[in-house]
């Protein structure tokens, strides 16, 4: 394996390996709207600025609001997952 191999799989691993930790925030903050948690906590503070503009595009994309439940979370955390494991295919071939 060359040295430009070696770097290409390692990015595309990194970023696969982001794509789904990002995914696993999504998920923590999807259980953390079902609980009311306080707003002044600095870690729903940080998930919630970290999470809220990609959530936001989903949202404007495609309105995923039924009976006051929203569903573009797990949009995307399945565009996530799905993201990540086209990488990692990348990555066997």
């Amino acid at each position: 394996m060359g040295i430009v191999q070696g770097l290409q799989y390692t990015l595309i691993k990194m970023f696969a390996s982001i794509f789904e930790i990002y995914a696993y925030i999504v998920v923590a903050r999807a259980i953390l709207s079902w609980v009311n948690p306080d707003p002044y906590n600095p870690i729903v503070r940080f998930l919630y600025s970290i999470t809220e503009p990609v959530l936001q595009r989903v949202r404007r994309v495609v309105p995923l609001q039924f009976g006051g439940i929203d569903f573009s979370p797990m949009l995307l955390i399945f565009a996530l997952f799905f993201v990540s494991n086209f990488l990692r295919t990348l990555l066997f071939r």
